[in-house]
């Protein structure tokens, strides 16, 4: 292993029991996570996203350069624009039937039990929506040319991080991925070397909102995970 500088490591010693009911609490509190698609335009504090984009800016990463950029947009003129553009390739992936939408009728009858369609007003009615950039090059110092490694990895675990905390903070969350999602560099001013990954939407439900029925139904850990 090559020579590099090193600096403690060390975690609070804490019992085997509180170990686990400190995993058990956390879970059971991630468990009550639910995509949300009916916002309130209630204000949510900005240091309540700052704290969220801090938690997720520690996020495991290739070589720890850090390859994310999270645009935090409030502006109604800006998430008026995101909707609009949204849409605009929303409607091409849905179609005006199915013999015309960019998604396959498999991709589509998947989709139906969650009653999703081109329609996303969220995008406007949220307080908050966080665009979520891969940094292809950079580095630490962002310099635009710096090769950055395992990028998707990176900021894929950074956004469950974000998310994560969002909701410990009492918050609903829509990750949203139009796809193309080129007009997201432009609208929200970053180099052509960030990616756009996704919007996180994020505010309060708004009173009487539901979500599908097709998205309580969970893999039991019997199935999503194997004790060899």
């Amino acid at each position: 292993m090559r020579d590099h500088e090193t600096v403690p490591y060390s975690l609070p010693a804490i019992t085997d029991e509180d170990s686990i009911n400190r995993a058990r609490s956390l879970r059971d509190r991630l468990k009550q996570r639910r995509t949300c698609r009916y916002f309130s335009d209630k204000p949510v504090p900005r240091e309540v996203i700052e704290a969220a984009i801090e938690a997720a800016g520690t996020a495991p990463n290739g070589a720890n350069h850090q390859p994310w950029h999270f645009a935090v947009v409030s502006s109604p003129e800006k998430k008026r624009a995101i909707r609009e553009a949204a849409e605009e390739e929303e409607r091409k992936f849905y179609g005006a039937d199915k013999d015309k939408a960019k998604a396959s009728e498999e991709w589509l009858d998947a989709l139906a039990p969650l009653g999703t369609d081109e329609d996303k007003p969220f995008l406007e009615t949220a307080p908050w929506l966080i665009v979520v950039f891969a940094q292809r090059k950079g580095g630490i110092e962002e310099d635009g040319k710096t090769q950055n490694y395992y990028v998707n990895e990176s900021v894929g675990i950074a956004c469950g991080m974000l998310i994560a905390t969002l909701h410990e903070a009492g918050l609903a969350t829509l990750t949203h991925t139009p796809s193309p999602m080129g007009f997201l560099r432009e609208i929200c001013g970053r180099p052509d070397w960030e990616k756009p990954l996704m919007v996180v939407v994020v505010g309060h439900p708004e009173e009487g909102a539901t979500v599908p029925v097709h998205a309580l139904q969970k893999k039991p850990l019997d199935q999503i995970a194997s004790w060899l």
